[in-house]
């Protein structure tokens, strides 16, 4: 049996003005539950949420509601809802305003429901007594129609990693998603359903002088976007360029009292805590926190503990424990809100697979480039010139990708410069398992289309879903600790901004993240834009794969995945008990961990439904 999100988790969802739709809000509400209303009377908007993350507006037949991270006033909210004719022109208003946030709509009896470009606002819709629903969570709409697990989606989140598309689709039958940069539209019928594209990612086209400004300003309103509010803000501080970037921002506003926080590595060639300091030095006014490595959990603990109720499994689980540690202490000093720098990675650098197209546009400078890539990620001669001289298609990579999922891994490069990292199962998957996974990549191939035609383009975007979906749950479980975490690179616009810049400046093997130490020139000290190096944090996933051996012994004691027939535990056990084993160096078992986890926390919540 599901369940609405749990612990008083927000969710929200969208009914059409029809007949049935009071009698449907009814399956959708639970305690605390809240509800905004069609001019008929009949329910709209019916969930949880803060006070402090939604505004609406209402003129004539229109509603207009943002809810989420958007400093929409409710003046233009009115404005708009007033000038508003057809939910087509929302695009504009989309395509605008900063921040974080659904967008929904309704209209002259249809409705528009939006989350964002980047996935980490996501949108889904199922056929609820006939009445066409919409949720920000696609457990709600499993609960509300009783639906069933979808096993193959189940084997299909196994694999390492999910390719683009199939890592979308729920796992349950009967509910369908909405691809970021989509709105689902609601026609008047309450019943009839369509996806439109609202988003393109833009032209690459921009030099390093041109962007940083937009950059610059993007990444500032984003910022503002948190701390425009007042009270106390904390962010991270890791001596990265990213946080770093994001706090002399902050700073700057002087809209908030910040606390800069700073968990050092257990590593001792880990320089983070140097960098750190020498950023909070330059701070004034930002208290600098920095906590204990030795209380900072290590990479799997607490898998036992987790019972977040989540809509997908997620391999964020594995860091969970280290994302919330110091929820509760920042929330104790004051901290409304938590500010990370997640997502830079994603958005001011790009994937490598952008010189597979530079190399045919611009050999020789390409080849230059090449070469010190090879040299900095110590790639294999044979397996790069196979990856540079591969012009297959998305669609024949995507069959092929389902030909041989128990291939060995492939070098990193193979990844790096194609059409992403072909996914793979492991030897304690089920030969069942394995079954389904292909037969899913097949038939998505039938139809799929890459993200973007150019190779790094599409690798871009991915990754960015990808981090975003993590964040996602990381945000849910963060919120429920007692402190909201947020992510202001994976803000739309922030992501448009770093997006037109042409994939050669962006990514380099002579200079690291140059985009961002152009945009941030005038704003973080010269000293802190020199930094070169990046903590790997390896020593603590393999410190706490040692350390979190039995619980994994546990896991697999009675394993869930087992009992869908999905894998072998006996092999998970023995590799359980071999920490140090060769293979366990690359994530491997992150997918196979997070199925568990999720699945445990599903059979929890629905015993907890049903008392």
């Amino acid at each position: 049996m599901l369940s609405r999100p749990g612990h008083g988790g927000a969710y929200f969802a969208v009914l059409p003005d029809r007949a049935p739709g009071p009698a449907v809000a009814t399956v959708l509400s639970g305690p605390d539950t809240r509800v905004l209303r069609h001019p008929s009377g009949r329910p709209w908007l019916v969930g949880r949420w803060p006070d402090d993350e939604i505004a609406v507006a209402e003129a004539g037949d229109a509603r207009l509601a943002v809810i989420g991270r958007c400093p929409a006033a409710a003046g233009r909210l009115a404005a708009e809802a007033a000038r508003l004719r057809d939910l087509a022109a929302l695009d504009a208003l989309a395509l605008t305003l900063p921040g974080c946030f659904h967008l929904v709509a309704a209209l002259g009896g249809r409705c528009r429901v939006q989350g964002t470009a980047s996935g980490l606002r996501l949108v889904f819709h199922a056929l609820v007594d006939g009445l066409a629903v919409a949720a920000d969570r696609a457990d709600v709409l499993a609960a509300a129609i009783g639906a069933g697990l979808d096993e193959r989606q189940v084997a299909v989140r196994l694999l390492w990693p999910v390719p683009h598309p199939l890592g979308r689709t729920p796992l349950w039958h009967g509910v369908t998603a909405v691809d970021p940069g989509h709105h689902l539209l609601v026609e008047r019928d309450g019943r009839t359903t369509r996806h439109r594209r609202w988003w393109a990612p833009p032209e690459p086209v921009r030099t390093l002088a041109e962007a940083a400004p937009g950059v610059r300003a993007a990444l500032d309103e984003a910022v503002a976007v948190r701390t425009r509010g007042g009270g106390t803000v904390s962010l991270d501080l890791s001596g990265g360029l990213d946080s770093t970037s994001l706090c002399f921002l902050a700073a700057a506003r002087r809209e908030a009292r910040l606390i800069a926080s700073t968990w050092p590595g257990r590593d001792p060639a880990d320089d983070d805590l140097e960098w750190a300091r020498r950023a909070a030095a330059r701070l004034p006014g930002v208290e600098h926190v920095v906590w204990p490595p030795e209380e900072s959990p290590l990479v799997y603990a607490g898998l036992l503990e987790i019972d977040d109720t989540l809509d997908e499994p997620t391999i964020g689980v594995m860091d969970r424990a280290r994302v919330l540690a110091h929820a509760p202490r920042l929330a104790a000093m004051g901290s409304r809100l938590h500010v990370t720098g997640i997502g830079g990675d994603h958005v001011a650098w790009c994937s490598e697979a952008a010189y597979h197209g530079l190399l045919r546009r611009r050999p020789l400078w390409a080849l230059g480039r090449l070469r010190g890539f090879r040299a900095l990620f110590h790639w294999p001669a044979g397996p790069m010139a196979r990856a540079l001289a591969d012009s297959r298609p998305y669609r024949r990579w995507l069959v092929d990708s389902a030909a041989d999922l128990r291939a060995p891994l492939p070098p990193p490069v193979t990844g790096a410069l194609g059409w992403g990292a072909p996914p793979r199962l492991f030897g304690w998957v089920t030969a069942e398992a394995v079954r389904l996974a292909a037969e899913a990549i097949s038939e998505a191939a039938a139809g799929a289309e890459p993200l973007a035609p150019d190779r790094g383009a599409h690798a871009d975007l991915h990754s960015i879903h990808d981090c975003s979906r993590v964040i996602r749950q990381w945000e849910q479980a963060s919120a429920r600790a007692g402190l909201p975490l947020t992510s202001p690179y994976l803000d739309d616009r922030v992501i448009e901004a770093c997006l037109s810049v042409r994939p050669g400046d962006r990514v380099s093997p002579w200079r690291y993240k140059p985009l961002l130490a152009a945009a941030m020139r005038d704003v973080v000290p010269g000293e802190c834009l020199r930094r070169a190096t990046k903590a790997a944090a390896a020593l603590d996933a393999a410190d706490g794969l040692r350390r979190h051996a039995p619980d994994l012994r546990v896991l697999w004691e009675d394993s869930r995945l087992a009992r869908l027939g999905l894998v072998d535990p006996a092999p998970l056990r023995d590799l359980a008990g071999r920490p140090d084993a060769p293979e366990l160096r690359q994530a491997v078992l992150y997918s196979t961990i997070g199925c568990e986890v999720w699945l445990r926390t599903l059979e929890h919540a629905g015993k907890e439904a049903a008392r």
